[in-house]
């Protein structure tokens, strides 16, 4: 829950500040990309190159800014 939160803090965050964007889109999909990245897939931000990490095909663009969220949190 907590990381959930702060997923669409980022949200709401990269929203505003550019001042574009579609948040509704984005919070609508922030529980489930929070939930596959930290806890179903096979993912290693310090290793980006492995061939048996899983991939997402994210096919709706306007919530682009819930998986940079979620990326840029998995970083940290």
């Amino acid at each position: 829950k907590d990381m959930a939160k702060k997923v669409r803090r980022g949200i709401i965050e990269a929203v505003h500040s550019a001042q574009s964007g579609h948040p509704g889109g984005a919070l609508s999909i922030a529980d489930i990309l929070t939930d596959l990245y930290f806890n179903e897939m096979n993912v290693d931000p310090a290793n980006p190159k492995d061939e048996n990490r899983d991939r997402l095909v994210l096919s709706k663009g306007h919530a682009s800014a819930g998986l940079y969220s979620v990326l840029s949190d998995l970083r940290h």
